[in-house]
């Protein structure tokens, strides 16, 4: 039986092909055909319990992906901006998460089509045995991650994580160590990034809350002066171009 770790890599790997493929409806994959054994030599019910596993890790599935995509950091700065604005429900949270699973799918797809190309292609067609595809699997999504994680952070996991005096190199942390490093700088970066958006429509409120008191207008709300002020700048400087670009091109 293969190892949990084994299968939520293969799981994720053959999840993430299937959902860029049905994004960009470029190609379509012919899948390996799974087939359950129901003869009766004694492994009855070590099949359930690998189809009880299976299920179990389709359930974590969407979780698991956001942990190992770009997903974290855009949906926390999508976020930002819109309480930064003072909007409480617009954009509502439907439009978020789709507009943070295109900019996922648009950042990933290089790591998507290497994944594809090096693993699960060669598994579909049979040329190579399903360990070597999961090597070459975790390679991408492994480079990813630890591009996009800090030196400090991975450093931590290492120093908690048990085994820490076996590591010599980057290829000796482990996949759980390197997902909770990346996670960990993910949120570091969006409430950075957060923090910077938030500057400027402070300044705006600010301004208009010095504004209504020197006029007396103390009982008057400053939100709901300074609401169209900081729209209005929003678009004018092309607000929505512009969280997308910083996004992208942290990722870069």
């Amino acid at each position: 039986m293969m190892k949990p770790k084994t299968k939520i890599i293969l799981i994720i790997t053959i999840a993430l092909v299937l959902l860029i493929g049905m994004a960009s409806n470029a190609y379509a994959t012919a899948l390996p055909s799974l087939t359950l054994n129901t003869n009766s030599g004694g492994n009855g019910n070590l099949d359930v319990l690998q189809i009880v596993f299976m299920l179990s890790l389709v359930a974590l599935l969407p979780t698991i992906l956001i942990m190992m995509t770009s997903f974290t950091r855009i949906i926390i700065v999508l976020s930002f901006v819109r309480n930064a604005l003072g909007l409480q429900q617009t954009p509502p949270n439907q439009v978020l998460i789709g507009l943070a699973l295109l900019l996922s799918f648009f950042i990933m797809s290089p790591v998507i089509d290497q994944v594809k190309t090096q693993a699960f292609d060669p598994y579909a067609n049979g040329s190579i045995t399903q360990e070597v595809a999961l090597e070459k699997a975790a390679v991408p999504l492994r480079t990813f991650m630890l591009k996009q994680t800090s030196n400090e952070d991975l450093k931590l996991f290492i120093s908690l994580s048990k085994d820490n005096q076996a590591i010599k190199s980057v290829d000796d942390v482990k996949t759980n160590v390197v997902m909770a490093a990346f996670v960990t700088s993910e949120m570091k970066r969006a409430f950075i990034i957060g923090f910077m958006i938030y500057i400027p429509f402070l300044i705006i409120d600010m301004v208009v809350a010095s504004v209504l008191m020197s006029m007396g207008m103390m009982m008057l709300p400053p939100v709901m002066i300074s609401l169209p002020f900081k729209i209005l700048l929003f678009v004018l400087v092309d607000g929505w171009g512009l969280i997308v670009k910083t996004l992208i091109m942290s990722f870069n």
